[in-house]
């Protein structure tokens, strides 16, 4: 009865802990001897060669075992213990659902071997996926050859196909300007998280990713382009009361960072903690081949508390805050004058999740979150060729509710979620160089000579709070039908803020396991429902900033302020996962997307401020590929291919469009714009030797984003940017930035005494042929930035 008893605690137990992570799993049992007695300190191991996932942990005096936070997927289980022979067997694990793994084991004396396998095949695909996903450990992310000085999550999702990468830590997910989500632990967070606009999500708090781009599950809404689903490290299972690390880097450009993270647990409460920080003289990409100005640094702190409240409630905590500083890089015009603008960004988030168990099959939720970020530009004397001040507060209070069951071969779950986000943006601006909107220019606008300080204006000021709201409501099945697998689900959401609007979303995919090839056909047809961005959306549906346009701008909307409305969007995919041979793994997709009212965003010149924008229209069109290579002889790596096409249709509506003198070019009829890219390839090399050395070397290579499209003779007789016009192809129809190929390069050692790490010590080297290249020139999007020049660094790193 004891046993029995055991046993239904620890399943609903790890059924409430794995649905904070809405799509992982649990594996749980017991381990005894041929007799049936219990066999204590067992070691049970999981893992997955495809996606570099391993856990393990012992059984208890009972023989009882427990996993949780398992991607969902198929394994490779091993159980051992001394005196008895291993057992080795294949398992598949289904999202929100522990599997019970009971395992006897025989006597080593005993000839013969325990073993339940399946083809080395079935651990290369998996046959529930009906869209694109692909996921992540926290091995994979600490021993990726990431950029010197890199500072968040972003940079780690950009190796998987469907991103375009762009500046300052910004990605382009599947033709989108930067419509994805970060949920953590089943806290959403829909911020802009680049570099440059807010602080990024610290890949140091990651136990794994999962990430979705085709066939967003109907959980999920908002900004769905892509959703980084992110279960992060916890003390439960550590079997250590206080354990973790030290972690101290130096590299070029005076860049310096330290992360130090502790976890453990005790009884009940399981307890994680990080603090990272940083500091460079190179802290945005720069915007001329001279890194002047530029400057900051970062702290970011991270805990998350677990605990078991009863048999049938969990409880966890998790509180995240971040704090930058950092010069606003310039061009030498700039530094010439003593210009000396600076950005202060501070976040803060809380989040409550509380899991109700009814049984093992059943199951509620509920993730209360309060998230904050504030955002402050200040100006200097010397700006040029203008000025500009801002002030800017965001909150987001979420309430997510979700009651999930089992029946037969469905996998159900309904919720509600409501957001609340008031807002407050201050801005001001004028202009200081006399030659910029000089009334003898031929481009001369007489709507900014009010604001013109160099000819006695006075500077435009923009004061405003509001707040808006997000109802949704989900039904989603998971429906197993041996080899077919229908992914069925329907999410409303109603969005009240400048505009009000409504959306029912279908979320439909199939996919179906082909006998004897081990392939995986999936289709997908997907309706989404992208609302605006809202930091600055005030002041870009404001009556005030429309005095700004451009009169030939203003006249394509009837002269009127038109509002920014949530992007709607169809989402068509088709695809296949193929296993070939033992160690080679495919996954290939074609998809097509057709969206109205576009969203993208307005860069003020180079700086740090972006004004939401719309367009009418978006298609675009792309074929995607991944290779991964399992380990052989110590050796594995992993292929991203990414073709896209994106062609948008304007008016223009929303933003500034201060100094984009491309925009009244671009409005006149459909463009490509700067999400679509020829060819991008990743490539990821990794060696890990038998005593502890290992190396990763990754390879980039970008055919170039669309830029401005701007006369080569006056980029020619520009100071500030005739050096980078070698690096642009501004004859090409559209003109684009030249291909670049990058090469990043880390090489390492691990100390490893008995099972326990004690030190680790790396040496990276970014762009390591240090190729000059631009990420994007004079676009209305997005400025002009540079990649990071060759730079190196090394990090030593002590275990406790």
């Amino acid at each position: 009865m004891h046993q029995r008893y055991t046993c239904l605690w620890i399943c609903c137990f790890l059924a409430s802990s794995h649905l904070f992570a809405q799509s992982t799993a649990a594996l749980a049992g017991r381990v005894t001897d041929p007799s049936g007695a219990p066999v204590a300190a067992a070691r049970v191991v999981v893992r997955n060669a495809l996606t570099n996932f391993e856990r393990q942990a012992e059984s208890d005096a009972d023989g009882a075992f427990q996993i949780t936070n398992i991607p969902a997927r198929n394994y490779e289980v091993n159980v051992s213990a001394p005196g008895f022979r291993a057992h080795e067997s294949t398992i598949s694990l289904s999202a929100r659902l522990t599997l019970e793994f009971d395992v006897r084991l025989d006597l080593a004396a005993n000839e013969t071997k325990v073993s339940v396998s399946a083809s080395d095949r079935a651990l290369l695909v998996n046959a529930e996926e009906t869209g694109t996903r692909a996921q992540l450990s926290e091995a994979d992310i600490g021993r990726m050859a990431l950029q010197v000085g890199n500072r968040g999550l972003e940079a780690v999702v950009v190796s998987f196909p469907g991103f375009a990468q762009n500046a300052n830590g910004a990605i382009h997910p599947r033709g989108a300007h930067n419509q994805l989500s970060f949920i953590i632990d089943g806290m959403p967070i829909t911020d802009q998280l680049t570099g440059a606009f807010a602080n990024s999500v610290d890949p140091n708090i990651v136990q794994n990713v999962e990430l979705f781009t085709g066939n967003i599950p109907a959980e999920f809404g908002n900004k769905v382009s892509a959703v980084v689903n992110v279960t992060s490290k916890t003390g439960l299972g550590t079997g250590r009361l206080l354990g973790g690390s030290i972690a101290m880097s130096g590299a070029g450009f005076d860049t310096a960072s330290q992360v130090a993270q502790v976890a453990g647990e005790k009884g009940r409460l399981g307890f994680t903690a990080s603090l990272n920080t940083m500091k460079s003289n190179r802290y945005l990409d720069q915007v001329a081949l001279d890194n002047l100005h530029n400057g900051g640094n970062s702290q970011r702190a991270f805990s998350r508390l677990d605990y078991q409240a009863g048999a049938h409630d969990v409880l966890r905590v998790n509180l995240l805050a971040g704090r930058s500083s950092f010069e606003l890089a310039n061009l030498r015009s700039q530094q010439a004058r003593g210009m000396d603008a600076r950005q202060e960004l501070r976040d803060f988030s809380a989040a409550l999740g509380w899991v109700h168990t009814f049984n093992a099959n059943t199951l509620w939720s509920s993730n209360s979150s309060y998230r904050t970020t504030v955002a402050q530009l200040q100006p200097s004397a010397g700006d040029f060729p203008v000025t500009a001040a801002q002030a800017r507060h965001l909150s987001t209070v979420t309430l997510l509710n979700q009651l999930g069951f089992v029946r037969g071969r469905h996998n159900i779950r309904f919720g509600a979620d409501v957001q609340h986000f008031p807002v407050s943006e201050n801005f001001s601006f004028g202009i200081t160089d006399p030659s910029f909107n000089d009334p003898q220019s031929p481009t001369y606008l007489a709507n900014l000579l009010a604001f013109d300080l160099s000819r006695g204006g006075s500077l435009f000021q923009f004061s405003r709070r509001a707040s808006g709201s997000l109802y949704s409501s989900y039904l989603q099945d998971e429906i197993n039908l041996g080899r077919w697998h229908i992914s069925a689900g329907l999410r409303f959401d109603n969005y009240r803020f400048l505009v009000h609007g409504s959306q029912f979303q279908p979320r439909l995919g199939l996919s179906y396991s082909v006998k004897g090839t081990g392939t995986v056909l999936r289709a997908s047809y997907n309706r989404l429902y992208q609302t605006p961005p809202n930091e600055n959306l005030l002041i870009s549906n404001s009556d005030e900033s429309s005095v700004l346009v451009a009169p030939d701008i203003r006249a394509t909307v009837g002269n009127a302020v038109v509002k920014i409305r949530p992007e709607r969007q169809n989402l068509y995919e088709v695809g296949l996962q193929q296993p070939l041979g033992r160690r080679l793994s495919l996954n290939a997709s074609f998809y097509h997307k057709d969206a109205q009212d576009q969203q993208d965003n307005n860069s003020f010149f180079n700086t740090p401020i972006i004004f939401p924008m719309q367009l009418k229209s978006i298609r675009v069109n792309s074929v995607e590929g991944r290779m991964v290579v399992t380990p052989v002889k110590g050796f594995s790596g992993s292929l991203s291919v990414t073709h896209a096409r994106a062609i948008s249709t304007p008016p223009f509506t929303g933003g500034l469009y201060i100094g984009n003198g491309d925009v009244a070019l671009l409005n006149s009829g459909p463009f490509v714009i700067d999400h679509d890219q020829v060819l991008s390839l990743q490539t990821i090399v990794n060696y890990t030797a038998p005593k502890g050395f290992y190396a990763t070397c990754s390879m980039r290579y970008d055919s170039g984003l669309v830029t401005a499209a701007v006369d080569p003779a006056v980029v020619r007789n520009d100071p500030d940017y005739a050096d980078l016009l070698p690096l642009v192809n501004l004859t090409s129809n559209p003109p684009r930035t030249r291909p670049r190929a990058i090469a990043d390069v880390v090489l390492g050692y691990q100390h490893v005494r008995g099972e326990r790490r004690q030190w680790e010590a790396s040496l990276q080297i970014s762009n390591v042929t240090n190729k000059y290249a631009l990420y994007n020139f004079q676009s209305a999007f997005v400025g002009t930035r540079l990649v990071q020049p060759r730079t190196a660094g090394v990090r030593l790193t002590w275990f406790f």
